[in-house]
């Protein structure tokens, strides 16, 4: 699987590791001064090394770039959102095209949300009970109705690899008592959605199973909720309910006292968190997998991501700046465009400038996992971090 990936990619070799482990995850490394490990994914998609960052396709699409882009970056592993995509373009045409890797020209690993963060954010267009949502939809305003059981019919119609839970997110902040009634809602629509995953697996769907844990920044929910993964059949955790608002200080003082309380032979994913900063940090607290629309959004607005900070193409600066966007990046954007040319095409709002700089950021992303994956191998991951971060924030100072 290694054939589009560029020259200067170089990922960990897979294979099955010697630490912890079962048929779906294994653990290759351990970074002995903190929670960080490297490990291999194995996917009905093939196998995925972590760490790893997942670009987010939400409507069957990461933005502004194609599926040949996504190969050149070396993306084995997206994002996609079943809420989406069970609205437009609906079940039926996904199913005709003969699934959602067919339908969109992907063969790598697809994780579908459940939906439950974007149904449960709208809070003026749907209703919430212990049964499930009922909502309207943000495109035409019909009448819809998701249950834990509808969540994972709709993933097995898509035929997505990796399927997540319908989740009760609470809003921060939230007091202990409101975190407390979403979590037990979250526990409940959990095991609901286990005899409907059993039915799909019998009917032949071929899937992995990562329900989603919420308990908001009280240590004692989550410590409930990693419990409760311990009683259901999943394969990994998806972990809800961070970078909702709160100080990033709490997201890593919280996340670290979770994942003290999660299998260690199963994959952690974190949900929506994904800076360069981010990679490192939620890494450093026992996370494999990460998402966010973070990279592809900043590009559609001129941020442009390096190892050295973040600044806007379209500012004055740039306009007769003839170096490279990022001079330790060897993407083809950063090879042969200058920083003078992609602001002249984003100043002059041409559409090819929102690829071009979607693709450096994905590929800085990509190189960013790449590196923490050989610092945990060569046991060298904690001055790693802190020279990355030394120069990071030192730039954005």
């Amino acid at each position: 699987m290694t054939e589009n990936l560029p020259p200067h990619f170089n990922p960990l070799p897979l294979g099955r590791g010697q630490g912890e482990g079962n048929a779906v995850f294994s653990v290759l490394a351990q970074d002995s001064s903190s929670k960080a490990r490297a490990g291999v994914l194995r996917t009905p998609r093939g196998e995925v090394p972590t760490p790893v960052f997942m670009p987010v396709a939400t409507q069957a699409s990461v933005k502004t770039v194609s599926q040949e882009d996504l190969k050149l970056l070396g993306v084995r592993a997206i994002l996609a959102n079943s809420y989406h995509l069970y609205l437009r373009p609906g079940l039926d045409t996904v199913k005709a095209a003969g699934g959602l890797h067919k339908f969109m020209g992907y063969d790598g690993m697809i994780l579908t949300d459940s939906g439950g963060f974007q149904v449960l954010s709208q809070a003026g267009l749907r209703d919430i009970d212990d049964d499930g949502v009922s909502f309207r939809s943000h495109i035409d305003g019909s009448a819809h109705r998701l249950t834990p059981e509808k969540v994972i019919e709709i993933q097995s119609a898509l035929g997505s690899d990796c399927w997540t839970t319908l989740d009760h997110c609470p809003p921060y902040p939230s007091s202990e008592k409101e975190a407390e009634a979403a979590l037990g809602r979250t526990l409940r629509w959990t095991e609901r959605s286990v005899p409907a995953l059993n039915r799909a697996r019998e009917s032949g769907k071929e899937c992995l199973f990562f329900p989603i844990a919420q308990g908001s920044f009280f240590p004692e929910l989550r410590r409930r909720a990693a419990e409760h993964m311990g009683e259901i059949p999943a394969d990994g955790v998806s972990i809800g309910g961070f970078s909702v608002g709160e100080p990033k200080d709490m997201t890593w003082d919280i996340l670290s006292r979770t994942t003290e309380f999660l299998p260690k032979d199963k994959p952690r994913y974190l949900m929506g968190v994904g800076t360069p900063e981010d990679l490192w940090s939620a890494v450093a607290c026992g996370i494999d997998m990460m998402d966010c629309v973070y990279p592809t959004r900043v590009a559609r607005n001129g941020g442009v991501m390096t190892r050295r900070g973040q600044f806007n193409i379209g500012n004055s600066p740039f306009r007769k700046d003839f170096s490279a966007l990022d001079p330790d990046c060897g993407c083809f954007v950063c090879a042969g465009y200058s920083r003078a040319y992609l602001s002249h095409l984003f100043r002059a709002k041409e559409l090819a400038a929102l690829r071009l700089l979607t693709f450096h950021n994905l590929q800085l992303m990509a190189d960013v996992a790449a590196q923490i994956r050989r610092a945990i191998v060569e046991g060298r991951f904690t001055d790693e971090r802190k020279r990355f971060l030394s120069v990071f924030r030192a730039a954005k100072s």
